[in-house]
């Protein structure tokens, strides 16, 4: 392995740098109002459980504990605030070995624009920023010394790093692909053994749940059809990523020089492969910029080092990195005083308005249970900002499942009068009118309400091909999840229930198709399952759908219920 000169520099100017980035996140975290996301992430704490729909537990983790301090925005930052600096730290401790001057570590740490966000805002992506930079601090050690110690540290990491992000499987497996002489050492096996066994709970979790990560992103999404915007968008999001100004530098820096030791190789895999693996997702959906987070922190340390290796005195660099930080705390200073122009930035318009929207909506409201079908960003929102978790998001079946799909919210609203709160006029439903900065809201009552969200609907059938208008029939097993025994009669029941077949050419209904009332017989003891019959009649467009089952009450527009069967009209 290549030699790292090490040279004696001071610390000083970099816990300067980190008292004064850490400041600075203090009065943004306390400043600014909840982002939907975190107010999301915020019921997780409240539902604490080894996994979630979307996510493993450790944001929940994080947001209990600086919760369980502060109740409010900065307590759900607190943890995020410290671990933004201790892995800022952690890196110059990666960096500064290969004699990267402090300066540089300043400027282009402070102008990263993705470490700038996950300064304050708490996601899952705060705890897997952490784990990732430990596991490289760990992992350069573990090359150079193989021992216990490291052995069972870095299992514990690599565990810690599962449990924040399931994105952690790319640095595992980039990191093994850089350097296959790891599988020969007996260490590893025991540091997986170890990993394993520390992530078992998730695991069980998943199982006894019925896999709703696996299914939700191999099976219940909606292929929107490659456009090549999405692509080009791309690059230039990570770019700007990587600070609006040096972005473009940082990444030719970073792979400028052929790695000459297994640590380098392994960073610039990693940096690659993750880049490469996001853009060929671009081909078949969105990919959103920070998901690429884990591949800044090998892209930075590659960068600094190019830079020092280099040895110039790239004064321009040095005067475009000042402009690009000037103009990313520019802008974050905007934030916390929230100019009207800068509310209007629809990245921005999360952070404003919410809170007092939240309280006029209780105030018409009181203490009964809240539906609302946008979406779970502003339904979390409200549970926020009202200390709640009275409110549900109602998981309609032209959006996607949700964590709300799993918590026993649902349960308790069952026949009660609920306040329903939509982002449009729904008539007969809706009589008030709930507006300020946030926008424009209608909302109504709603008595003895019924829903059916949480009920899985089971087909062994995935992909299916027909003549146009042919007739077929689906055997489906619909599943009671609920602790109390439930049926689907219509017979003095104040709101109906409809089984309906959905068709969807990617996220628009094309035809609804309702099953006849024998459905509505079925009675389900808890736990219990029943079978049933679906006539279902093909579209008579030639083309490839999207077919799934919806139990629909009124007022509410329809669940999904079932996962994506493939329908092909030929």
């Amino acid at each position: 392995m290549e030699k790292t000169v090490t040279t004696v520099q001071s610390n000083k100017p970099i816990w300067f740098f980190i008292a004064c980035w850490t400041l600075f996140n203090i009065i943004q975290s306390a400043t600014l109002e909840i982002h939907a996301d975190e107010a999301y992430y915020w019921i997780y704490s409240r539902f604490l459980a080894w996994g979630y729909f979307d996510h493993p537990p450790m944001v929940a983790l994080f947001i209990k504990a600086g919760y369980a301090l502060f109740q409010n925005e900065f307590g759900v930052r607190l943890l995020t605030i410290c671990c933004s600096s201790i892995a800022l730290y952690v890196l110059w401790l990666i960096a500064k070995p290969y004699r990267v001057q402090p300066k540089w570590f300043i400027l282009v740490v402070s102008g990263m624009f993705i470490f700038n966000i996950y300064g304050f805002t708490t996601t899952p992506d705060v705890p897997l920023f952490l784990f990732t930079v430990l596991f490289f601090y760990v992992y350069k050690q573990y090359l150079e010394r193989d021992n216990l110690k490291l052995t069972l540290l870095l299992a514990l990491i690599i565990a810690c790093l599962l449990y924040s992000k399931y994105h952690a499987v790319l640095v595992i497996g980039f990191t093994i692909l850089s350097n296959p002489a790891l599988l020969k050492r007996k260490s590893f096996w025991l540091m997986a053994a170890v990993a394993t066994v520390l992530f078992m709970p998730h695991i069980l979790w998943q199982v006894n749940h019925g896999y709703p990560t696996i299914t939700y992103h191999l099976f219940d999404r909606s292929e929107a059809g490659y456009r090549i915007d999405q692509t080009l968008g791309y690059l230039p999001a990570q770019l700007a990523m990587g600070g609006p100004f040096i972005g473009w530098f940082v990444f030719y820096a970073a792979f400028r020089k052929r790695a000459t030791d297994p640590f380098k190789r392994g960073l610039m895999v990693n940096a690659a492969g993750t880049f490469i693996f996001f853009l060929l997702n671009s081909l078949k959906g969105i990919v959103e910029p920070h998901w690429t987070l884990i591949a800044f922190v090998p892209l930075v340390i590659l960068a600094l080092i190019y830079i020092t290796e280099t040895d110039r005195p790239y004064q321009w660099l040095q005067r475009l990195a000042i402009i690009n930080v000037v103009f990313i705390f520019t802008l974050r200073t905007c934030l916390v005083f929230g100019p009207a122009w800068i509310r209007k930035v629809e990245q921005f318009k999360s952070y404003y308005g919410f809170k007092e929207w939240a309280h006029l909506v209780k105030q018409k409201a009181g203490n009964h249970y809240v539906v609302m079908s946008e979406g779970f960003q502003n339904p979390s929102k409200y549970n926020f900002y009202n200390n709640t978790v009275t409110c549900l998001s109602y998981d309609a079946r032209d959006y996607r499942r949700t964590q709300y799909s799993l918590w026993p919210i649902e349960d308790s609203l069952q026949h009660k009068r609920i306040y329903y709160v939509l982002n449009r006029f729904q008539q007969g439903v809706t009589t008030d009118t709930i507006k300020n900065m946030a926008g424009t809201w209608y909302a109504g009552w709603v008595d003895d309400a019924r829903s059916y969200q949480k009920v899985q609907i089971s087909c062994a059938q995935k992909h299916v091909k027909a003549r146009p208008g042919q007739s077929l029939q689906f055997y489906v097993t619909i599943t009671n999840p609920y602790p109390f025994a439930i049926n689907f009669a219509n017979h003095n029941a104040k709101h109906p229930v409809f089984l309906e077949t959905c068709f969807f050419i990617h996220t628009t209904p094309v035809d609804v198709q309702q099953a006849d009332s024998t459905f509505n017989a079925i009675q389900i003891p808890v736990g219990k399952t029943a079978r049933y019959t679906v006539k279902v009649v093909a579209p008579k467009q030639k083309g490839l759908y999207d077919l799934f089952f919806s139990l629909r009450t009124e007022p509410f527009t329809g669940s999904r219920n079932s996962s994506y069967i493939k329908f092909t009209v030929e």
